[in-house]
């Protein structure tokens, strides 16, 4: 995913900031606990269609971003 995009997005719920996984390809908002999927290199930002982050995942520290 373009990181000038990245940081362009925010939350459609709470309007905070997104983490990108990339081996999931899913966009962490965790102050809304839900995880929005990238399909084919789009993000779909509904909440109907965003996965509930578990306790664990909740709790995990972000991972460090890959250097450019």
């Amino acid at each position: 995913m373009d990181t000038k995009l990245l940081d362009l997005l925010v939350c459609p719920v709470t309007k905070g900031p997104l983490i990108f996984d990339r081996d999931k390809q899913e966009l962490i908002s965790r102050s809304a606990r839900l995880a929005y999927p990238v399909r084919d290199g789009i993000p779909v930002l509904l909440e109907h269609v965003a996965r509930t982050l578990t306790e664990e995942e909740a709790a995990r520290p972000p991972a460090p971003a890959p250097l450019p």
